[in-house]
């Protein structure tokens, strides 16, 4: 689908800030609140939006700890590891990947322990041959 200058404002607007009143989107891409709001609904319509949720705040975030864990999957097994790690809830995204390893696992715990623990488990899912788990340090940019 393509997206024009406008939903694509309109997209990183709502990116940033899911409860920004429509008024205020009007005037930051120059189009009347009735324009604004076809558009979004158009863009919801068209599964370009699919759903509003909350984002955490900096302390919480700052308190949790946070890992990307490649993992080597053994052939055929990639629809079970996937279901196993969607009933992680510390799980919070799962990518499929080209390259040595075929998927990374964002994870975030609120220890090093438990994100220790956490590890060790993804390690015994059936399915998965090998992990190599990098700790994120800091974020410098989050969209």
């Amino acid at each position: 689908m393509q997206l024009d200058a406008i939903d694509q404002t309109l997209l990183a607007e709502l990116r940033d800030n899911a409860r920004c009143p429509m008024a205020l989107l009007a005037r930051k891409v120059g189009l009347s609140r009735t324009a604004v709001q076809a558009r979004i609904t158009r863009l919801e319509r068209d599964k370009v939006i699919t759903g509003y949720g909350a984002r955490t705040g900096e302390a919480y975030e700052r308190s949790q700890v946070s890992a990307h864990v490649m993992l080597t999957v053994g052939p055929k097994l990639t629809g079970t590891v996937e279901a196993a790690l969607r009933k992680i809830p510390e799980v919070r995204s799962l990518l499929s990947i080209s390259g040595t390893y075929d998927m990374i696992a964002i994870v975030q715990a609120g220890s090093i322990e438990r994100l220790d623990a956490l590890i060790d488990g993804i390690g015994l899912l059936d399915g998965v041959e090998r992990t190599h788990t990098s700790v994120v340090l800091s974020t410098r940019i989050q969209r």
